[in-house]
């Protein structure tokens, strides 16, 4: 297993946790994502063989928020 701190953007409430949360966990290879709003980040446990960091930035920014670097 692999471990990424994402910088995420754009969230603004618990609502916003949740959904990125949600989107992160639904990808396959995916074991744990651990989402904060103070500091925007989301911590994520994935396997590399089924999952790459190109498709966990691109469904967070698909649920409406934004990835930094």
């Amino acid at each position: 297993m692999s471990e990424l701190v994402l910088s995420v953007t754009g969230m603004t409430c618990g609502g916003c946790v949740n959904s990125v949360h949600k989107v992160l966990m639904a990808l396959p290879g995916v074991q744990s994502a651990e989402v904060t709003l103070t500091p925007g980040q989301a911590r994520v446990t994935y396997d590399p063989t089924r999952v790459d960091r190109a498709a966990l930035v691109q469904a967070v920014i698909d649920a409406g928020y934004g990835v930094g670097d």
